[in-house]
């Protein structure tokens, strides 16, 4: 298979990456995306990438996706692109919501609340429930992590139904900032108190879509991690050469030498499998799902590793807020742990391994 690029594709890269530069020479991450970065991208059509042409998109794929994510997570970039031109795309795609994607096309921001408190799969612990009362729908239960709910016009939150597992709208959303280790992501707390929703999808059980959904996020999320190792190892090549200690660069050592090696060799194994599992997910290959979870459970232990050593290389400086390393380390352990933990991916590739059914 020919994992090479179309010229299209490289000059989209080169152009996210021109984009990028102003965050890697003069912003502080952790300040967050200023409203005319946003209205840049949409002005560039980037936040429609994913949306079919006849809705007002440009009507690519996950693998054009991943195109901008990877030079997004080069500088950590802290905008809503993953929540909403990805992420909550792709799940208003799969639904079929096409009056949702015209929005999105027209510059609207949402997001999605699957992710519940607990550990593995994560649409076998969904526990927010929905009920009719009269002729609305009421849910109730707790989000904890919904990545740029402040930020949102509305949020598709999947809950439970006496049918199964369905997908519910929430207009203009009522959010509580929370904490987490990555300082760049915006993240909130969703807590549904008898919140009027609007259905959303085709009729019966949404736990294959929402399966579908939380795969292409994970790629997604993987996808992002390539760019953290892609910085992290060209960080720690140009301070490992420039860096002189006992008359010689920090290079010239061994033990520096066998770090960068390891950490080469981590990226380009991932790298292949989050190409591949986007590729995937884009012809509906019978292989998706388990390819999703190699590339998540390779890409989140190569970034963890990578970012980790760019730190050790740089020694002291790389544990300050004046070294980017720390920031780079942040997004890979946050992304890490969403959409899945890599142990929980590593198990789930064993079940589909020895019953692929």
């Amino acid at each position: 298979m020919d994992f090479k690029f179309s010229d299209e594709q490289d000059a989209l890269r080169a152009a996210v990456r021109a984009f990028m530069t102003p965050w890697v020479t003069g912003h502080d991450a952790r300040e967050g995306l200023v409203e005319s970065d946003w209205d840049t991208i949409v002005g560039l059509g980037w936040h429609a990438l994913l949306i079919p042409e006849e809705l007002g998109g440009l009507g690519l794929g996950l693998v054009d996706a991943i195109v901008v994510l990877e030079e997004m997570g080069r500088v950590a970039f802290p905008g809503r692109y993953l929540a909403s031109a990805v992420v909550a795309t792709i799940a208003a795609r799969r639904l079929g919501g096409h009056d949702l994607l015209r929005g999105l096309a027209a510059g609207e921001h949402a997001t999605v609340a699957l992710e519940e408190a607990g550990t593995g799969d994560l649409v076998d612990r969904v526990r927010t429930s929905a009920r009719r009362k009269g002729a609305q729908w009421i849910l109730s239960g707790v989000k904890p992590l919904v990545l740029d709910l402040e930020r949102s016009d509305w949020v598709l939150v999947a809950a439970r139904t006496p049918d199964g597992l369905a997908t519910f709208k929430v207009d203009v959303p009522d959010a509580e900032s929370t904490a987490t280790l990555d300082a760049t992501r915006a993240v909130a707390r969703l807590e549904l108190d008898d919140t009027v929703a609007e259905p959303v999808g085709p009729g019966g059980d949404h736990t294959v879509i929402w399966r579908a959904i939380a795969d292409d996020t994970a790629i997604a999320l993987s996808a992002e991690l390539i760019g953290v190792c892609d910085a992290s190892l060209a960080m720690a090549m140009d301070y490992a050469e420039h860096r002189v200690q006992f008359d010689q660069p920090l290079a010239a050592h061994q033990v520096i030498q066998h770090k960068l090696v390891d950490m080469l060799h981590a990226t380009e194994l991932g790298r292949v499998g989050v190409h591949y599992a986007a590729w995937a997910s884009d012809v509906s290959n019978p292989d998706a799902r388990r390819a999703a979870s190699i590339a998540k459970s390779q890409m989140g232990e190569a970034a963890v590793m990578v970012t980790g050593e760019n730190i050790q290389v740089h020694g002291a400086v790389g544990f300050t807020w004046e070294s980017r390393a720390g920031v780079l380390y942040q997004r890979a352990k946050q992304n890490d742990v969403l959409g899945g933990s890599q142990g929980w991916h590593r198990a789930r590739v064993a079940e589909l391994v020895l019953d692929p059914r």
